[in-house]
Parts: C-alpha cells; sequence; structure tokens
C-alpha cells in the first residue's frame, strides 16, 4: 500500500460513522491534490479532511481519528495527531480566556507537555496531583513547542496507580540582554481553539480577528558561555515589572501605542542578572519561579561581563 493509499484508508476510516465514503473516493481527492495541483501530501490530507468535515457538519474535535495509539509524551513529535495518554496532572494554571477551561501541565515518566481543555468541549475538570488516563486528545504545534488539546471526544479515566512524573524542569541564569519581539502587552486569538499571538492584528490559522490582551516577556539570559531564552506569562511578567494587565491597557490607551510598555518594561530588566526555574518548551524556558540576582547595571557592560565568566 503505497503512503497516498495509507492516508486515504484512514480518512475513509475516521468518517466511516458520518458519510458514505470508499477509500477510492477519498484517493481520487487526494491525487487531485497531490498530482494535479502539487500539494505536498500532509497538506493535501488536512485539505481533503476539511472538506469532508465541511460536508459532515463537524467540527474537527468532534472526529476522532479511529487509530488513536498510547504514546509518552517525550514521544510527541508531529502536529495534529490523535493519541492516548497515561499521565499524572503536574500542575493546573489560571485560564487567560474565557474560552479555556482548564490549562496546565501534564507529566509521565518522559517529562511534562502543556494540555488545554476548552469550554466548548464540556469535560469533567482534572484534579492537580491526580493520575488519568487519556484517550483520543490531539497534538498541537505553535513555534516549535508542543502541547494536547482535550476535545468533545476526549475521554478520562482516573487511574488507581498513580503516574511517576519525570522532573524535566531547568534553572538558568545569566544577564538579561534582550527583550525579544512580541512582548509586553500583546494579543492573543479569541477563537475557542486558539491562544496563538496575534500579528498585525491577524492570527495564523483565523485570519483577522479581534484579539484579547495579554501580557508576556520573551527575554534572552547569557551566562558567558551560552544563552537561553526565556518566557514570562503574564503573572511572572506582573510580578517581574509591577505593571499589571490593567495598568498595561491604560499606559497604551494614554499614549496611542502598545510599544510604551515594553519600552517601560525593558528599562527595568535590561542588565539585571537573573536565575529563572521552569519546564522546557521547545526552545524556550518557561519561568515558573524566578529571582533577581543584582541590582541596576548597564546592559552592554553586563554583557561582557557575563561573556568574560
Amino acid at each position: 500500500m503505497s503512503e497516498l493509499e495509507s492516508h486515504a484508508a484512514a480518512i475513509a476510516e475516521q468518517f466511516s460513522d458520518h458519510l458514505d465514503i470508499t477509500q477510492e473516493d477519498v484517493e481520487e481527492r487526494l491525487e487531485t491534490l497531490v498530482e494535479e495541483y502539487r500539494v505536498p501530501l500532509d497538506e493535501a490530507r488536512r485539505s481533503v479532511e476539511s472538506q469532508y468535515l465541511d460536508e459532515a457538519d463537524l467540527e474537527r474535535d468532534e472526529l476522532g481519528s479511529g487509530d488513536s495509539e498510547l504514546v509518552q509524551l517525550g514521544e510527541i513529535d508531529e502536529d495534529e495527531q490523535w493519541i492516548d495518554l497515561r499521565v499524572k496532572v503536574a500542575d493546573l494554571w489560571e485560564p487567560g480566556h474565557e474560552s479555556i477551561a482548564q490549562v496546565g501541565l501534564l507529566g509521565d515518566e518522559s517529562g511534562t507537555m502543556k494540555f488545554v481543555a476548552f469550554d466548548t468541549s464540556d469535560l469533567p475538570e482534572l484534579d492537580e496531583g491526580t493520575s488519568y488516563a487519556l484517550s483520543n486528545v490531539v497534538t498541537d504545534e505553535y513555534e516549535g513547542s508542543f502541547s494536547v488539546k482535550l476535545n468533545k471526544t476526549t475521554t478520562i479515566t482516573e487511574l488507581d496507580e498513580e503516574v511517576e512524573v519525570g522532573d524535566d524542569a531547568v534553572t538558568v541564569e545569566g544577564a538579561l540582554v534582550d527583550v525579544q519581539s512580541g512582548s509586553g502587552l500583546i494579543k492573543r486569538c479569541p477563537e475557542d481553539d486558539c491562544t496563538r499571538v496575534l500579528q498585525n492584528g491577524r492570527c495564523s490559522e483565523h485570519g483577522q480577528v479581534d484579539g484579547e490582551f495579554d501580557l508576556r516577556i520573551k527575554a534572552v539570559l547569557d551566562d558567558g558561555r551560552e544563552v537561553h531564552e526565556v518566557i514570562f506569562d503574564k503573572e511572572t511578567t506582573e510580578e517581574l515589572t509591577g505593571i499589571d494587565l490593567e495598568e498595561a491597557k491604560q499606559m497604551a490607551t494614554d499614549a496611542l501605542d502598545t510599544t510604551v510598555v515594553v519600552e517601560e518594561m525593558q528599562g527595568d530588566l535590561l542588565g539585571h542578572y537573573f536565575e529563572v526555574s521552569g519546564p522546557v518548551f521547545g526552545r524556550y524556558v518557561l519561568v515558573d519561579e524566578f529571582e533577581r540576582l543584582d541590582g541596576p547595571a548597564d546592559p552592554e557592560s553586563a554583557l561582557i561581563k557575563a561573556r568574560s565568566i
């Protein structure tokens, strides 16, 4: 069986309870995209699935894959895969949007990973510290970081035994030498299944939308040997800078410019030494805890000092 035929068989199985289609029907659509329009096979599969979802009047998270398999978090390396997990809820966070029912960290022996459950999925709540078998969750990828989404088809079973969680948290320190683009007062996509940061008012998945305000700092720490990219979320950004979300929004309104927020934050951050701890997502350390190690310093001098260590 060719790779195209394998994709066609999987799609036909996915929609077998919803549409009267055959594997040959699916193959014909895939071949048209791949052979006539030179669309990559993975992209063609997503396009054909979207067509069938429209025909069946279904949302993607109502579908399921029909062939999800049990994996460990550390094995996840592909977007939009339907999988089963045996995990412990390592941490729960405050949802940043009303569309999100729960968000936090799941863990197993291979490490931890962010999860999101949206309000529209109407699932029972997970309890921090409890272990579960989760069937039919979907992998998601954004800027190189993977997460999992619970959906309407996800089944949740509490386990009697506790799942051991591997420790993938790291602690790094260094001079804060750069505050990256996309920091300060930002807007996120308001769609139910998305929290992506908007670029010029556009979401990479949902196009032009009215965003929801949020705070974050994407920074670079240099310890003299290597650099570490770190992200402070809304709560840690407020603690780090002393500027909360409402104050930031008022600053932007007064100045008719959102960049005044990050400019104000940078003045109190650049050149300082920090120690931060948290899990690693892609190339970033997601800061759970931090400590300022020194008083103000000139950023250029701090960088020279760090690299002379």
